[in-house]
């Protein structure tokens, strides 16, 4: 990647909000000056986390209608704006998920278990080893951008190398938590990357419904930091741009903001939403065609790195581990209400104390 381009995409006084593609929908490379310079084994790599990422999304899937899950949010279509994000990162730096990134804490190095205890609602899903940079996923819509605003300047004042990366989607920038997170990270330079992967659907709401802004990447002008938007079916763009984010941030030089342009196929979550109550007819083949699998895999097919024996081999692999993973968390001991109240308050009173042990005392029954 050429350092003027770098330099323009992340200009805080940039007002172009082109969006940045380096891979079109036939595979071609449509712009040399932002393509990284990536070993074949990394552009592999990048392939193998995607193909990883679908089959691990659809093995989930189906623990989920067999009822052995609980909440689940749906990825397919997301894989290039969520792998091509956390590969950019480093094992040091501190990772803010939303409830529709348990696969970049995996990636980041979450056990597999624990996803499906996340999912259970188990409370283990959430125990992480020591050397571990994560927080659970979030829940509430926007709220990880104040915390990661938080988390950053933490890392800046004890002088870590290191950034704070977050997620939420199109839905999320309209929450307040999204500019007082970015606001707050700006004005004290917190090395800070917010990625907002814009969907185009807040659940039933579109995206045009939401903000009368012509991008999503350009709300970062009033917080006085970088804002780029990309497109989030392609990975080498993702990647080219959320690297630069990283080295820009640890710099010194703040936050930057990143739109992805991707789409999440099926429903909000298994929970019951049909989109086809309130999407168009058609939008779901219109983004299938530009499917980010399909266009890396005859980019890589085209250079002679990759086969279909490789792909059924990561997805043998993937089925592997995900019937291993709900394996170990159906083996999990299941949550007592005593252990709930005890988690719950650190110094209990005496009412919550008569609580606990009278579940207990029920519990050893």
């Amino acid at each position: 990647m050429s350092k003027s381009a770098l330099e323009k995409l992340l200009d805080p006084n940039n007002f172009d909000f082109t969006t940045v593609q380096i891979l079109n929908e036939e595979g071609q490379i449509v712009n040399e000056d932002l393509l990284p310079d990536l070993s074949d084994d990394v552009l592999v790599g990048l392939m193998e986390d995607m193909v990883w990422e679908r089959e691990w999304y659809n093995r989930t899937k189906a623990f989920s209608r067999q009822g052995r899950l609980g909440f689940v949010a749906p990825t397919e279509g997301q894989e290039a704006s969520q792998m091509g994000t956390i590969n950019a990162m480093e094992p040091q730096d501190r990772l803010l998920p939303g409830y529709r990134d348990v696969p970049q804490l995996i990636k980041h190095g979450m056990p597999y278990k624990n996803a499906f205890l996340w999912s259970k609602g188990h409370v283990d899903g959430s125990k992480y080893p020591k050397d571990f940079h994560a927080y659970p996923p979030q829940i509430i819509i926007g709220a990880q951008y104040v915390q990661t605003a938080g988390v950053a300047l933490g890392l800046k004042k004890k002088g870590e190398k290191a950034v704070a990366i977050t997620y939420t989607g199109d839905g999320g920038s309209s929450q307040g938590d999204m500019y007082e997170g970015i606001n707050f990270a700006g004005a004290f330079k917190a090395p800070a990357i917010f990625v907002i992967q814009n969907n185009g659907w807040a659940i039933s709401t579109p995206r045009e419904k939401q903000t009368a802004a012509s991008t999503l990447a350009q709300k970062a002008v009033a917080a006085g930091i970088p804002g780029i938007q990309v497109d989030g079916m392609d990975i080498l763009a993702v990647y080219a741009v959320t690297k630069a984010a990283r080295e820009y941030a640890l710099a010194g030089n703040g936050p930057v903001l990143i739109e992805t342009l991707t789409y999440r196929y099926g429903a909000h979550s298994l929970s019951g939403d049909d989109p086809k109550r309130y999407q168009p007819e058609g939008v779901q083949d219109v983004w299938r065609a530009k499917d980010p699998l399909n266009r890396f895999r005859k980019y890589l097919t085209d250079k002679g790195l990759w086969t279909e024996a490789m792909e059924e081999a990561v997805i043998n692999r993937t089925k592997e581990q995900a019937k291993e993973a709900i394996k170990e968390a159906d083996a999990t001991p299941k949550q007592k209400v005593s252990d709930f109240l005890k988690n719950m308050f650190e110094t209990p009173d005496s009412i919550i104390q008569e609580q606990i042990e009278f579940f207990e005392a029920k519990e050893r029954n």
